[in-house]
């Protein structure tokens, strides 16, 4: 009753107030989710319901869709929903999903972004690419066939690539004459499973895309299932507290030097929480200012959140360029030019170390190779197998030496920060996808690496670090040595 209440209040204010209600849109908070699994597990089809039922259909739209229903003969009289999303031809032939699609729409309460991804291990790639800006992971599972090995390797690179909430959507329990049995032993199995990933926030629910049945509206074939359904914990689970507030990461994109007056430094806040007047370091060179204003094309704001993009000004007239970094002083990230990595590899060519590679790490760029894989590791079993390099479609912890110091946290502390792609060289195409796990010990420049110096070797590096920042980690210890 209270959700048909706001309903008819966003409406009205629609008809009476259009710049309230944009406002209003506006202000939203924004969740970004996949739906990924199997294949023919329904991940199109569900898209579809959900945009059907939530009525965020164009009536050409569903015009086009239902011609091309009659067409396919997929689902005989029925519309077949997952054409919504489903737009290559390749994929209408098949009846598969190739490429990521993305989708958009609002509730009362949220905005959304969905990703429908592949479920072929062949498109495994794809699957990271559309995971890789998610806060949360539907990942269905088809009530006849249970938990499967695409299963497993999804819910293994959701895990990997940091998303906190899944949802497991129990799909086609129509055919299974929407058993309370075949629910509950499914959760059972998941559940299992998610132990070993350390999955925290893990949802289930059981539906039928193709009815509708517990997507959006609840239906009448499972009384015995009391919880939300799919659209209600969409629209409810906590995300609010997923944004990193305490580390400060500032990565400088561009220099704005519109005149002599002024100098910013332009780019988009990473994580914490910058305001005027705050002490900050900038690294690799290490100077020191303070932050003199946060200014935005509206005007200047009394501090920058997560995710905006802003124009800081500093007190102090120092040298910063593409690439460095903005940071508080006594909260550091690494700076260097070795760390270790997991890395999905996404081309026929495999990984192989000595090769040059190109490195894209936020707004920096270098070159490096791969000097050495730790472990390929198989996803079904979660094993960790030994190899000298990673073929199309694997995922390996290996480690990685850059030719020059690049500033950087581990991923699982700051997605922004230690996440990183590896292009070709000669094709300039993005080769894979890596997510840092730790500096390589001699790596660590910072506050956080001077633990083992005595105070004077601590002076003198940051002295070093100050004025010859070109210099590498190696050639710091050689020195202290």
């Amino acid at each position: 009753m209270a959700e048909q209440e706001t309903i008819y209040e966003t409406d009205k204010l629609i008809a009476t107030d259009i710049d309230a209600y944009l406002k209003l849109h506006e202000n939203k908070e924004m969740l970004r989710f996949l739906t990924c699994g199997n294949v023919d597990d329904g991940k199109s089809t569900l898209i579809g319901r959900l945009l059907y039922d939530s009525k965020m259909i164009y009536e050409d739209q569903l015009e086009s869709v239902t011609k091309d229903s009659v067409k396919s003969g997929t689902t005989g009289e029925a519309v077949d929903l997952a054409l919504l999303v489903d737009g290559l031809q390749a994929e209408r032939e098949q009846g598969i999903t190739i490429d990521v699609a993305y989708r958009y729409f609002s509730t009362t309460k949220r905005k959304f972004i969905i990703a429908d991804t592949p479920g072929h291990e062949q498109y495994t790639r794809n699957m990271a690419t559309g995971a890789s800006n998610c806060q949360l992971a539907v990942i269905l599972i088809d009530a006849r066939y249970g938990v499967q090995t695409q299963t497993r390797r999804h819910s293994y690179i959701a895990s990997l690539l940091g998303i906190k909430h899944i949802v497991v959507a129990i799909n086609k329990m129509d055919i299974k004459d929407y058993s309370e049995e075949v629910y509950n032993d499914i959760r059972r199995d998941y559940t299992e499973f998610a132990r070993e990933l350390e999955m925290e926030d893990v949802h289930f629910v059981p539906l039928s895309a193709l009815v509708g049945d517990n997507v959006v509206n609840r239906g009448d074939n499972m009384p015995w299932y009391e919880g939300e359904t799919l659209m209600e914990l969409l629209d409810s689970v906590e995300i609010s507290g997923d944004a990193n507030v305490q580390d400060v990461r500032f990565p400088v994109q561009y220099v704005n030097r519109p005149n002599l007056d002024f100098r910013g430094y332009c780019g988009t806040l990473a994580s914490g929480i910058l305001k005027p007047g705050d002490d900050i370091t900038v690294l690799p060179s290490g100077k020191e200012s303070k932050v003199k204003a946060i200014v935005t094309y509206e005007g200047d704001i009394e501090q920058a959140t997560p995710g905006e993009a802003v124009t800081v000004t500093l007190q102090d007239e120092i040298d910063i360029s593409r690439g460095d970094m903005i940071v508080h002083p006594e909260n550091q990230p690494h700076v260097g030019s070795e760390f270790k990595a997991t890395v999905v590899w996404m081309t026929e060519q495999p990984l192989v170390a000595g090769k040059q590679y190109n490195f894209k790490i936020g707004v920096s760029d270098s070159t490096g190779t791969m000097t050495a894989v730790d472990s390929q590791i198989d996803v079904n079993t979660l094993a960790k197998n030994s190899t000298d390099k990673l073929e199309l479609n694997e995922i390996g912890v290996c480690n990685f030496s850059l030719t020059k110091p690049i500033v950087f946290d581990s991923y699982k502390r700051n997605h922004s920060t230690g996440s990183f792609i590896i292009i070709d060289r000669l094709t300039n195409v993005t080769i894979g996808a890596g997510m840092i796990t730790e500096a390589i010990s001699g790596t660590q420049t910072t506050a956080s690496s001077n633990e083992n110096f005595s105070e004077f070797e601590v002076e003198l590096n940051a002295l070093i670090r100050k004025h010859f920042p070109h210099w590498d980690a190696k050639d710091l210890g050689a020195l202290l040595k």
